[in-house]
């Protein structure tokens, strides 16, 4: 299973580790999207950026 992820909200103010975490799968602008492997890791990190990203499995 794949993960569609979607950068919805600015990552201005906030914390710096989930901008680290951001930057980490690949997300830098709004509206950008990635698609990401289902794994522990990654699903960790959406956790971490729930509130910034939408998702969509595929």
């Amino acid at each position: 299973m794949k993960y569609q992820i979607t950068l919805k909200r600015s990552l201005i103010g906030c914390r710096p580790n989930q901008v680290k975490t951001a930057n980490a799968l690949g997300l830098k602008k709004i509206h950008q999207t990635v698609i990401k492997e289902d794994n522990e890791a990654i699903r960790g990190m959406i956790k971490t950026i729930a509130h910034l990203v939408e998702v969509v499995e595929k």
